[in-house]
């Protein structure tokens, strides 16, 4: 089989920079993985494109969690923000829309290729509370995306594998399927096996301390559940390249 190309899911520059260094060939760059990963930062490409300018991003432009429907603002905002990404060295745009029935949003969509540009086009996870992910990808090919992003609408990949083989045989080459979502790298060779597709999409994470807030622990700066304020995850290189060795890539 042919050698594995691995896209990293990065929540930082710093994240994004740990996958390049351990092997990854293209990085998705996010802020807020807790959410599922929210619009990163202009200040973060800049920085991933300085250290390592050879490196494929592909930046997420989400700019709230909770769904893919979205109002006028967040959609002027959404479009801003992929051809700032655009006008500043973003190898790809990763994106979303559907209607409240949650069949795929065909005008917007249409909408933000034209921002995208040349660009590579990537619909994400969305696909996976769609009604029918056939219709959605035809759809989306009608349109010109390059890509999706799919755990095959179950909540990992090893789960929807069925339904990810069926989606790559409609395709049939005419788009992209990006297997993601609960890959790791106890499963990845199997997924890889079970699949037989080039490319797969990973996130791996160490928890990491920040005792700066150690001083008043009774201080929260966000989020219903007060999760801790003294740790946060970040990418270690190692891990990326301890992930590819396991597929021989």
């Amino acid at each position: 089989m042919d050698k594995i190309m691995l896209e990293v899911c990065c929540g930082s520059a710093e994240d994004a920079l740990a996958a390049y260094t351990g092997g990854a060939a293209r990085v998705e760059l996010n802020s807020d993985l807790f959410h599922g990963g929210l619009t990163p930062t202009l200040g973060a490409l800049l920085t991933v494109k300085r250290h390592a300018p050879a490196l494929p991003v592909m930046c997420m432009v989400r700019p709230r969690e909770g769904g893919f429907c979205y109002t006028e603002t967040e959609f002027e905002t959404m479009l801003e923000d992929a051809r700032l990404f655009r006008e500043h060295g973003a190898d790809g745009i990763v994106f979303g829309f559907l209607h409240e029935d949650g069949t795929v949003d065909a005008e917007r969509t249409a909408r933000m290729l034209e921002a995208v540009g040349p660009l590579q086009s990537v619909f994400h996870r969305a696909i996976d509370v769609t009604p029918d992910p056939l219709a959605a990808l035809d759809t989306l090919i009608g349109l010109g995306v390059t890509r999706v992003l799919t755990s095959g609408q179950r909540p990992t990949v090893p789960e929807g594998i069925g339904t990810i083989r069926a989606m790559a045989e409609h395709a049939a080459g005419r788009i992209e399927i990006l297997p993601g979502g609960g890959i790791s790298a106890d499963n990845a060779a199997w997924c890889r096996e079970m699949l037989g597709l080039p490319w797969m999409h990973s996130a791996m994470h160490r928890t990491e301390y920040d005792r700066s807030c150690d001083g008043n622990t009774a201080i929260y700066f966000g989020g219903a559940i007060y999760p801790p304020e003294d740790r946060f995850s970040l990418t270690h290189a190692e891990d990326v390249a301890a992930f590819l060795r396991r597929l021989g890539g």
